[in-house]
């Protein structure tokens, strides 16, 4: 084998001619993943339940990167509705090559008092959403022998605190989900692996950020010592979504600053 020439080795997590859709984009870290696919140069298709927002902010990816953006809404707990988005990206885009399965939500309680309707919403969006959506994509992809689905999971795919045991169980099962796609797709030239993110400072987080004695468990449970800054997560998922990828299938990366590494 030849010595890697360094910038046809960096030229692998160029993603220019690629399309990729990311679900919950138009805020939060879903909005950060889809801004560095696109400044790698992906056409990014942006999701939310607004199509208003999402066009938003699409436009403004659009602009900061000089690479083109569109956007979609559809919501995702509707099957017949995310097969027919699907269909209608691919009519518009010709492909997806790429799938985030990023959107999520969070339902705190003790599991003595948690609600029958905050236990299915976090199934169906968490995991059926999730399922759906793979399915749908991946057909293409199979027809196509290439193709990378990544999920969002969490620290919480592998570590449990009181009272989100119902979310934890979300997010784990993403982790045997993941590698149940990687058996079933790594044969047609698909990858699928996930993310793992620790704790990250965010709009939806700002309050835990605020809260001083949670902060500082943070900043001392963590041995980077801070909270996450959502961009942290942009190597990440380019490298995932990327040619420089293509040997790696039904991994979960976990971006935490080293929290699920310790004691």
């Amino acid at each position: 084998m030849s010595a890697i020439d360094l910038p046809a080795g960096l030229s692998a997590f160029d993603l220019t001619g690629r399309v990729a859709l990311v679900t919950g984009s138009t805020r939060g870290l879903g909005r950060t993943i889809a801004e560095g696919l696109a400044a790698a140069g992906a056409t990014v298709i942006v999701h939310g339940r607004s199509l208003r927002s999402a066009e938003a902010v699409a436009e403004e990816i659009a602009a900061a990167t000089g690479v083109p953006a569109a956007a979609e809404a559809f919501e995702l707990t509707e099957t017949a509705g995310i097969d027919a988005a699907v269909a209608r990206i691919e009519a518009r885009h010709g492909r997806i090559d790429v799938l985030v399965n990023n959107a999520g939500i969070q339902r705190r309680a003790r599991i003595d008092a948690f609600a029958d309707e905050d236990w299915d919403a976090l199934v169906q969006t968490n995991l059926g959403a999730v399922f759906a959506l793979s399915r749908a994509v991946s057909r293409g992809m199979i027809a196509r022998g290439s193709g990378k689905l990544i999920q969002i999971g969490s620290v919480q795919s592998q570590l449990a605190r009181p009272s989100i045991a119902a979310y934890a169980a979300t997010k784990g099962a993403i982790v045997m989900f993941t590698r149940g796609l990687c058996a079933d797709l790594g044969p047609h030239g698909v990858q699928a692996n996930a993310i793992a993110p620790g704790y990250f400072e965010t709009a939806l987080t700002r309050a835990l950020v605020d809260d001083e004695a949670f902060s500082a468990w943070v900043r001392g449970r963590t041995p980077a010592g801070r909270w996450g800054d959502p961009r942290d997560l942009v190597g990440a998922a380019v490298f995932l979504a990327s040619a420089a990828s293509d040997f790696v299938n039904g991994q979960t990366l976990y971006v935490d600053g080293g929290m699920t590494a310790v004691v």
